[in-house]
């Protein structure tokens, strides 16, 4: 569906620009008509452009070069073209160059459509989903303002930087998820094999006590599982999968996205990083002379949580209606206050592409002591949590043997 821009009389006699998505002109006239509407213009969207030269690709949904590579790939293209070599040879340098199979097979693509007439951003646009809007969307200013070399320098600072932070939340979060599938094998190993033997001990003539009631419910519960667990482990495969397919789903990922925000330590962090990259995004785009308008739209979509994401559709139309850009994000309600205060100021005075560049900054920071902190907490609570488990099944397994022992020095 494609975006048309709609200048509407409201019932209350209010005249105001709304942008609808729709099939066609009549479509969009149509659904805002019944919707009590009196529309005055519908203006169908740009066929020229950068939001639009963005948007072109016919390759579908292929899978993405990987963030290394393509950093790598950038870091060479900056290079050469600042020093002098022409675009058209620099890209066949780098295609034989590079590492990357599903790069190269990209790069030669690339070449053939300079080759034939294109421009560097329609080369690497035509691509569709493999390289990310805002690449081509600054190289395209680039191209235009003739500091290529410069736009690329800058796309390169902002890649590194979001590199570097996947790269610490991935080292931040894996030794918690190692620790917890050790400790989620170490106590399944136990309910479903070790116990259910020492349930057989305790049935002896030996044990001819009553066991200890934690020796009951974890000997119930482990016999439990083990005679269903024919059944019970391709039940527990199934759901997952089906819930991996299901939070692969729009309305699957934006409940995800939706509840992760309200998890304590996550949602706050899940926010900064949201402000982090969004205003990281609009001050590469802003710094490459792409407007306001077009720069919001491309950089919205760095927003990773769905939930952010749908929450700031409203942004664009706002700024698009006069809106001050401030104001249009206070309207989201989920930006941070001092974020709004900071680039109110930016905005007010004139400089709000280095405003944004504080506040990524400033955020980036922020998110990066809220993980420690989150780190700080699971580590813990998981090895708290899952000694409590085993030191249970212990328990329940050494009480019995003590209990006899103590019985039979007793006589």
């Amino acid at each position: 569906m494609a975006e048309f821009i709609c200048r509407l009389g409201t019932p209350a006699g209010e005249v105001i620009t709304r942008t609808v998505e729709a099939l066609g002109v009549h479509e969009a006239r149509a659904r805002l008509e019944r919707e009590g509407f009196r529309v005055f213009a519908v203006t169908p969207p740009k066929t020229s452009g950068v939001t639009a030269l963005t948007r072109r690709g016919g390759k579908g949904a292929q899978p993405r070069v990987k963030p290394g590579d393509f950093l790598l790939f950038n870091q060479q293209l900056a290079a050469l073209v600042r020093a002098g070599i022409p675009i058209l040879q620099s890209v066949a340098m780098l295609r034989k160059r590079a590492a990357s199979t599903r790069l190269r097979a990209v790069l030669g693509d690339v070449e053939d459509k300079i080759r034939g007439g294109l421009a560097l951003s329609a080369a690497f646009a035509a691509q569709g989903a493999i390289f990310p809007r805002i690449y081509t969307a600054s190289i395209l200013a680039g191209e235009r303002s003739g500091a290529l070399d410069e736009v690329l320098n800058r796309y390169v600072s902002y890649m590194r930087r979001n590199v570097e932070l996947r790269r610490k939340i991935r080292g931040a979060l894996a030794y918690p998820l190692l620790l917890l599938t050790a400790s989620f094998v170490m106590v399944a190993f136990l309910t479903v094999y070790v116990v259910p033997r020492m349930a057989q001990l305790f049935s002896g003539a030996i044990f001819n006590t009553e066991l200890p009631l934690v020796t009951q419910v974890v000997v119930g519960i482990s016999e439990t599982i083990a005679s269903n667990i024919f059944w019970l482990a391709p039940l527990i495969i199934i759901s997952a999968v089906a819930f991996s397919i299901w939070g692969r789903t729009p309305q699957g990922r934006l409940t995800v996205d939706a509840t992760l925000l309200k998890v304590p330590v996550v949602g706050k962090l899940l926010r900064q990083l949201s402000i982090a990259q969004a205003t990281r995004s609009l001050a590469t785009l802003l710094a490459g002379g792409i407007t306001l308008v077009e720069s919001w739209e491309i950089a919205a979509e760095s927003i990773t949580n769905r939930e952010l994401r749908r929450k700031s559709s409203d942004i664009l139309p706002m700024i698009r209606e006069g809106r001050t850009f401030t104001e249009s994000l206070e309207e989201a309600h989920w930006v941070p206050p001092l974020a709004l205060d900071m680039i109110g100021v930016g905005e007010r005075s004139g400089s709000l592409r280095e405003m944004l560049d504080e506040v990524s900054v400033f955020y980036d920071a922020e998110a990066e002591v809220r993980l420690e902190q989150l780190t700080t907490t699971l580590e813990p609570a998981i090895l708290i949590v899952m000694g409590g488990v085993v030191i249970t099944i212990l328990l329940a397994i050494y009480l019995p043997i003590i209990q006899s022992i103590s019985n039979a020095a007793s006589r």
